[in-house]
């Protein structure tokens, strides 16, 4: 806590709440305390005047002079001491005295001179009574203008009222203002102490309300110090205690941190991807460079003779066009990683299928093939491709949005896949069919010896191949399936890999239907 001039400014927010609650508060207690002396002094002082003017006004009514004073006075002494009896008798004088002087009765003569009351002398003018008269300023113009007034007089404050009689007397009355002052600094220091009580509760439960209403801040702060020091994975907890702000806050923050740790997820992710796609980039290549750089030493050298120079200059040969197709795969990853513009237009996905088919057929003509297409199917290898065509032709389904050489690829490395992957006399089934929801879905079912669930998971990444023993002229580089899902995100699709009931594996590959009806 640092303090500036008179007012200390604490560090922390909910020491900052508790000094402007409290200075607000005490202020307000200041304005209240003000406001009720002053009401309350208002109130005495006029109950004084109403007395003080009562008592004149009925010696006004009785037209009295200063002698017929005397003689009332005279008389009560009288009629005092005639009805009193015993040893009290002798103080029957004193008390018709001790009567008019219970409150401050001064009687001013012509001359402005304090006289006596009763004309035996028993009420001489006291001291006090004369201080009094000393301090009117004027009585004849006090007495004239009817209203109470203020007296000082040495220490004492009075409160006096004048009433000029017939005869141009002038009869003052006055009382001590002494209980009216201490009725205020008992009310003073009452109110203080109420004050001071009510600050003292009111600090105390402001500094406990704000500590549990800002929690969740110091909360946050810890969250973020741990963040900082690397456990990404922390949250910042929702509290109870909390306003609707702070909640609104902790929800953002909390949003933001997912956000933060799913970027540095996906940028670990992606570098670790990158590191391993050029080691398996480097590695591919280098076998086959060592291979053509071997053989050209050899050659250089003279070290074959005319059987093994054809023989090197084919192998020469086939590790150049494994490289150039390994490059060309490499491109086209690379190509749809930057997500290009396709030119989208509707696509006989059908007769891609024929096509792709007959070419496995070609080069498999032992492979069991049954081809499922909108309008009818195909149960031999033989005559599969004719009664699918026949099939395409009645029906112009199977229609789908999207790049037809892209998707030529898809279905060529599906197939191809299946031919190096599986035995040759494993049953094949390609079926296209309507997803639903605006979608065609291509299913290519074997009967191989499928994927584990570990290696199905990583069966889309990058020079992945799930027999590692097999020869790379026969296994590929482990790129076919990751252009496969690439090509296809690139449509808006998706492809999956789930078991074929009975044994082998199923690739399912969702892509957008063509809305417009194409006739082929």
């Amino acid at each position: 806590m640092t303090v500036c001039g008179l007012w200390p400014r604490p560090h922390s927010l909910r020491g900052r709440f508790t000094i402007a609650n409290v200075a607000f508060l005490a202020a307000g207690l200041v304005l209240a305390a003000a406001a009720s002396i002053a009401a309350t002094y208002m109130v005495l002082i006029g109950q004084i005047d109403d007395s003080l003017k009562s008592s004149q006004s009925a010696l006004a009514h009785t037209e009295l002079g200063a002698d017929g004073l005397r003689r009332l006075c005279t008389l009560a002494d009288l009629l005092q001491g005639s009805s009193a009896q015993g040893p009290s008798a002798g103080a029957g004088g004193s008390s018709i005295a001790q009567a008019f002087q219970q409150d401050l009765f001064v009687v001013l003569d012509k001359h402005g001179t304090p006289a006596t009351v009763c004309q035996d002398g028993t009420m001489a003018v006291s001291p006090e009574q004369r201080r009094l008269a000393a301090a009117l300023p004027d009585a004849a113009k006090l007495a004239a203008s009817g209203h109470a007034a203020t007296v000082e007089s040495g220490s004492q404050e009075y409160r006096v009222v004048a009433l000029r009689l017939s005869d141009g007397t002038i009869v003052v009355k006055g009382m001590r203002m002494s209980g009216v002052k201490h009725a205020m600094v008992k009310l003073l220091f009452w109110e203080a102490a109420a004050g001071v009580v009510l600050l003292a509760l009111l600090a105390t439960g402001s500094l406990t309300a704000a500590r549990r209403r800002l929690s969740p801040l110091e909360h946050m702060v810890e969250t973020a110090s741990a963040i900082s020091e690397g456990d990404l994975s922390r949250r910042i907890r929702t509290s109870r205690h909390g306003s609707s702000e702070v909640e609104q806050l902790s929800a953002a923050l909390n949003a933001m941190l997912q956000q933060i740790e799913t970027a540095l997820t996906e940028s670990e992710r992606a570098t670790a991807q990158l590191r391993q796609f050029i080691a398996d980039a480097s590695h591919e290549l280098r076998t086959p460079l060592a291979s053509v750089r071997g053989y050209l030493q050899l050659y250089e050298k003279g070290m074959l003779d005319a059987d093994e120079q054809e023989r090197a200059l084919s192998r020469v040969s086939a590790e150049a066009l494994r490289m150039s197709r390994l490059v060309d795969e490499l491109l086209a990853l690379a190509r749809l990683d930057d997500r290009p513009a396709l030119t989208l237009e509707p696509v006989d996905l059908c007769c891609l299928v024929r096509e792709a088919a007959a070419d496995l057929g070609a080069q498999q003509p032992e492979r069991p093939l049954r081809l499922l297409l909108p309008g009818g199917a195909g149960d031999a290898a033989e005559d599969a491709t004719e009664e699918a065509a026949g099939a395409g032709s009645a029906a112009p389904s199977g229609h789908v949005l999207g790049d037809e050489a892209g998707l030529r690829q898809v279905v060529g490395n599906l197939l191809g896949n299946v031919r190096v992957h599986t035995p040759a006399e494993s049953m094949l089934t390609v079926e296209v069919t309507d997803a639903g929801d605006g979608e065609t879905a291509l299913r290519i079912s074997d009967t191989g010896p499928g994927l584990s669930a570990q290696d199905a998971a990583r069966a889309f990444d990058r020079f992945f191949r799930a027999d590692p023993q097999r020869s790379r002229d026969t296994g590929g580089a482990g790129l076919g399936m990751s252009i496969v899902q690439a090509v296809v995100k690139a449509h808006g699709g998706a492809v999956a890999l789930t078991p074929t009931p009975g044994g082998g594996l199923t690739v399912t590959v969702r892509l957008p239907t063509a809305r417009a009806e194409v006739t082929v």
